[in-house]
């Protein structure tokens, strides 16, 4: 049998191909790095009081329709104004520009600036009322139409870093930022935010949250230059794993015999990776499609979760003393748990974007047990993650080690044939190397971008940094798929006539007869 190409691919050629790959890796960094902005852009409103009269209309804190302002709560009192009547207006962007489609979402925190006060300290527990609501309009001349109206509880959590004397009344709490809204697509240029702080001593309503100086919001939207980069390199991969993934699949189809479990398994993650690339983003700019998020949460988690028990399988496969190979149920255990932690994953994001289809606001960060449960699920799945990734590591090393006892049978073969087989099982090593290195390299993308915001300076030019990691690791996993479909797709070479009775070693696991694989008989074990 001619096993794959891997297998029959000289060493010239794999040399080759793996430089080329290598030379694509690095054009896929430098795209982000230097052509491609930061991924995101942050902008910081301050709210304006506006005084909110006996008509329910939008206030606007600057333009030709301003409302009457106050500078702070200490004015109003003077002026007899309840704090109730006090509606703090934000207009999104600021004056002079406007957002585009090609921001993709909206993300909105909600920061309090709060005074302390001995006669006005904040409760524990507390949690502030806002009733909100969001219009829009697309020229500065129409009319704010309502987008969504709520009315939204969120827990603060303010510590005050000063001894709680006379002395430090009138310093400020220092409070952690609340989630506030997110919006899934910006379909619209301007935005008019007006929140209101209700009091209602009956109901404790806003009843011991402190003495609440001023309100701001941080937006945050992906920046247009990285979209239209990002959509590019989309729109270019689509077709080169296509087209990769149905070659793959005519050479598998034309072999006279039915597909191993593992081609089966590598078509499935070409396929969930074509599903990834598939550059659907670009009717968002279009449309006002607020579900784009969670539809690309859902197929990246797709092409992670088939990845994961890719690895599993691949290296089951490939154990030589397994004695059931090529059946699904076999790995019964370890698929089943990657679906079972897949599952959790899509029912915790389907809690968070899908109920914000319908109301922006909610978030399971919004309370404390909400939040509890979500650090619960993300503790979980980080622990879940390197347990398995230890599991990986502990299969490899299996496999290396079945490899390696079977290395005594190599001296009794002819020189040619134990070339051959050396050089196939380095290559098979170095790829399962690369396979561990590109998932440290995810792990490390994904501390990096919690934790670095910067640049860096390299002679004339600037790299981002964020932006190469995330236009680097998505090329490394279109590569990594790509890689893996070509040199383990079926080989149109045919075996030597005079070997014919020994069977050969087969690394790609694609022998139809996998449980005689790695035996040497007949003339070959008898040299």
């Amino acid at each position: 049998m001619a096993g794959a190409i891997i297998e029959n691919m000289s060493s010239r050629k794999l040399c080759m191909l793996g430089v080329a790959l290598l030379l694509v890796q690095a054009l896929a960094f430098m795209v982000g790095g230097l052509i491609a902005p930061s991924p995101t852009n942050a902008s910081h409103y301050l709210a304006t009081k506006c005084v909110r009269s006996h008509h329910t209309g939008w206030l606007e804190p600057w333009g030709r329709n301003s409302c009457k302002k106050v500078r702070d709560f200490g004015e109003a009192t003077e002026q007899r104004i309840e704090a109730s009547q006090i509606v703090f207006a934000v207009h999104v962007p600021q004056p002079g520009y406007e957002l585009s489609p090609w921001f993709q979402y909206m993300l909105v925190v909600l920061d309090l600036n709060i005074q302390y006060w001995e006669q006005n300290k904040i409760e524990e527990g507390a949690a502030v009322t806002l009733d909100v609501r969001v219009g829009y309009r697309d020229s500065r001349e129409e009319n704010w139409t309502e987008l969504v109206r709520a009315v939204e509880r969120r827990t603060l959590q303010c510590t005050f870093p000063f001894a709680m004397t006379p002395e430090n009344e009138g310093r400020r709490y220092e409070c952690q930022s609340m989630p506030f809204l997110e919006l899934g697509s910006l379909g619209h240029k301007f935005y008019l935010f007006n929140i209101r702080l209700p009091v209602i001593e009956r109901r404790r309503l806003n009843m011991g949250i402190g003495a609440i100086e001023d309100l701001s919001l941080v937006e945050i939207h992906q920046n247009g230059g990285f979209t239209k980069v990002w959509f590019a390199m989309k729109t270019m991969l689509t077709p080169a794993i296509l087209l990769c993934l149905v070659w793959f699949w005519n050479r598998v189809y034309k072999l006279p015999r039915t597909p191993v479990l593992l081609e089966k398994l590598i078509f499935s993650l070409g396929l969930s990776m074509t599903l990834v690339n598939l550059p659907l983003e670009w009717l968002s700019v279009g449309f006002n499609w607020t579900w784009m998020l969670l539809f690309g949460d859902l197929r990246q988690g797709l092409f992670y979760a088939l990845l994961l028990c890719f690895w599993v399988i691949f290296c089951g496969e490939h154990l030589m003393d397994q004695k059931e190979r090529n059946r699904l149920s076999f790995y019964w255990k370890q698929v089943g748990a990657i679906t079972f932690g897949s599952l959790c994953l899509f029912l915790f994001d389907l809690c968070e974007r899908g109920v914000q289809l319908k109301n922006p606001f909610y978030s399971v960060w919004a309370t404390e047990t909400g939040a509890h449960l979500a650090m619960g699920f993300i503790v979980v799945a980080a622990v879940c993650a390197g347990l398995y990734f230890f599991f990986l590591v502990f299969m490899v090393i299996q496999v290396f080690r079945n490899i390696s006892g079977r290395r005594g049978f190599l001296p009794s073969m002819s020189h040619k044939r134990r070339l051959h087989y050396e050089g196939l099982i380095f290559r098979f090593k170095f790829l399962m190397m690369c396979t561990l290195a590109c998932a440290a390299l995810t792990v490390i993308f994904f501390i990096i971008s919690q934790v670095n915001e910067g640049l860096l300076r390299w002679g004339e030019y600037t790299v981002h940094v964020n932006s190469a990691f995330f236009t680097g690791i998505y090329g490394m996993w279109n590569l990594y798929v790509f890689a893996i479909m070509f040199l383990y797709a079926p080989s149109h070479k045919g075996g030597n006539a005079s070997d014919s009775s020994a069977d050969e070693i087969h690394l790609s696991g694609n022998s139809s007869a996998p449980t005689e694989v790695y035996r040497l008989t007949g003339k070959e074990a008898q040299e």
